[in-house]
């Protein structure tokens, strides 16, 4: 009777433990995205202006003032960045989810919503 309930105890954990990992990298993600529509935002915007004109950009909590000529090829280098990290999540997410599912089929967890 022991061994049966600490084996239930087990499986409950990792399924919370596999919930809660699926659940912290779909944040990232989403993180991710907003952050990307942001950098989108503000190319957009930059996009039809003069290369001379001076605009602000936020390094590490400092407002440091620029032209639009030097902010551009950042801007595109930091959506590239976020573009690879949230591919890499998805990736991660699709791996872990895959995981999950057979650990489910494997213990034979069924989820009953209520």
């Amino acid at each position: 009777m022991t061994e049966q309930i600490s084996r239930q105890q087990y499986l409950q954990n990792q399924y919370n433990v596999y919930k809660s990992q699926l659940q912290q990298i779909a944040q990232k993600i989403v993180d991710l995205e907003t952050d990307a529509d942001e950098h989108k935002l503000v190319n957009e915007t930059l996009k039809p202006l003069n290369k001379d004109r001076r605009c602000f950009r936020m390094i590490h909590g400092v407002l440091v003032e620029q032209t639009v000529e030097t902010v551009m090829p950042a801007l595109h280098t930091n959506q590239e960045g976020i573009r690879k990290a949230m591919d890499a999540l998805l990736e991660q997410y699709k791996e872990l989810e895959t995981e999950f599912t057979k650990f489910q089929k494997d213990n034979k967890i069924q989820v009953v919503r209520q």
